[in-house]
């Protein structure tokens, strides 16, 4: 999937990915099905089929959506 993601954007485009964190796990959470990487997996992952990382932010462990940058 990261690779067509990759793959169908424009030259410059950019894939903005908002991801919870975890362990390398997946499954069921409060309803919701995901993949839980943690933050060198996802890095890999990504780097592997050519993504660039522009920025990356977490917002710390308490602090409300509402606190969060932008």
């Amino acid at each position: 999937m990261l690779l067509a993601l990759h793959a169908s954007l424009k030259p410059g485009g950019v894939l903005f990915s908002s991801n919870p964190h975890g362990h390398n796990e997946e499954g069921w959470n409060g309803g919701r099905y995901g993949v839980y990487h943690d933050l060198d997996t996802w890095r890999r992952y990504v780097s592997a089929v050519g993504f660039v990382e522009i920025n990356h932010y977490y917002r710390p462990v308490g602090l409300p959506r509402e606190s969060s940058p932008g």
